[in-house]
């Protein structure tokens, strides 16, 4: 779009942000994106002729933030080609963390001084909660690219710029590591912007993947000694459950996150409590018919459950909820219970499925392979005891 549309279009989306605000109609409705932000924003009190917090971060504490962020591994990838197109003189590029505060920020030393007056600087808090509508609060509400031109911002003062940002997830386990970003002066706005924020994300997931491939080797090479002098099935997997190796057993590329002294269950192994490695886990079946015994005292506020099994027993607190849901299984025995009927028994009709699957899959976060499913009941190799309390 020349400089002379863009110069309209910024006027055209004014009048638009200037009605929505005043509560008149607006000469056309905002974008879908815009206007559900929009709506958050005003939900959350912020002013658009205000200046809204950044909440800046000390130095010290982006640094510290840099240093334990994945992102750092990648970050000169993402620099790299973003800066190195032709108008990079144009704009800035900036990567945050997973709660939106700026860690890195390069490009126009002219873009920059415009932006610090914005209070855009490393070590900023850029959520919607803490300056309304832009592309980096905006892509971590709606968890999708977004990208802002002009009077599509909701603060006033950020009115003069575009912003397109895209999430970057961690391809090892999904989780959302951060935000990229290009930002720059409205009427610079380049149409291959976009694609380029888009080409930079996924040349760093594909780095980050890279870099977990050459752990995996690390740790295949740590395991060798293991792996030749063993005898029987074996994994040998990382913090995340990828496998670097197996012997004996025919594996998927990933089992459950291992955890210390938390059984998980494994096709081939059965129920497995692994061995910490350097850099990694050992699991293999353990001798012996029962793995873990477990009790269940509902005569404590909260409910404790308490499994041996490992070195050393551990211990978690139940809720009311998970505390019946555990113990009806218990009174099953090895047929187990269907969600119909966990629902009849907890809340006394079966219109409570869903809400069964979903405090089952919660329980199974925090006692792995504890559970099993189809039907729901106790994993093979645990044994349940109950301490019922007198006064139920």
């Amino acid at each position: 779009m020349a400089t002379h549309d863009l110069a309209m279009r910024a006027r055209d989306l004014v009048r638009i942000h200037d009605a929505v605000l005043s509560g008149s109609a607006p000469p056309e409705r905002p974008r879908a994106v815009v206007a559900r932000s929009w709506s958050r924003v005003i939900g959350l009190g912020i002013d658009p002729d205000g200046r809204n917090g950044r909440d800046p971060l000390s130095p010290a504490d982006v640094d510290e933030r840099r240093r334990s962020s994945r992102l750092a591994l990648v970050i000169d990838e993402i620099r790299e080609l973003l800066l190195s197109a032709a108008d990079a003189s144009n704009y800035l590029v900036v990567v945050t963390d997973a709660d939106g505060i700026l860690l890195w920020r390069s490009g126009s030393p002219r873009v920059k001084r415009q932006a610090d007056g914005l209070g855009f600087a490393e070590g900023a808090l850029w959520t919607e909660g803490s300056v309304g509508t832009n592309a980096i609060g905006t892509a971590l509400e709606e968890g999708a690219p977004v990208q802002l031109f002009a009077a599509e911002h909701f603060e006033r003062a950020q009115l003069p710029w575009y912003c397109t940002a895209s999430p970057i997830h961690d391809p090892i386990d999904g989780s959302l590591l951060g935000i990229v970003d290009v930002s720059g002066p409205a009427l610079t706005l380049h149409p291959a912007i976009e694609a380029l924020v888009t080409a930079s994300v996924r040349l760093a997931e594909a780095r980050l993947w890279r870099h977990h491939e050459e752990r995996l080797e690390q740790l295949r090479r740590t395991a060798e000694p293991l792996l030749s002098g063993a005898n029987g099935p074996l994994l040998v997997v990382d913090d995340h459950g990828w496998v670097a190796a197996h012997q004996g057993v025919s594996v998927r590329d990933r089992v459950d996150a291992p955890r210390a002294d938390r059984a998980v269950a494994v096709p081939g192994l059965g129920l497995c409590l692994p061995e910490r490695l350097r850099g990694g886990w050992l699991i293999r079946p353990q001798s012996g018919e029962t793995l873990l015994r477990a009790t269940l005292d509902l005569s404590t506020t909260p409910a404790m459950l308490e499994v041996r099994g490992g070195e050393a027993p551990w211990r978690v607190a139940l809720s009311p909820r998970h505390a019946d849901v555990l113990a009806a299984l218990a009174a099953a025995g090895r047929g187990g219970l269907t969600a119909g009927v966990l629902s009849h028994r907890l809340y006394g009709d079966g219109e409570h499925q869903v809400t069964v699957r979903a405090e089952i899959s919660r329980m199974r976060k925090a006692l792995g392979a504890l559970l099993a499913t189809n039907p729901y009941r106790l994993g093979d190799g645990v044994e349940l005891s109950v301490i019922s309390d007198p006064g139920r």
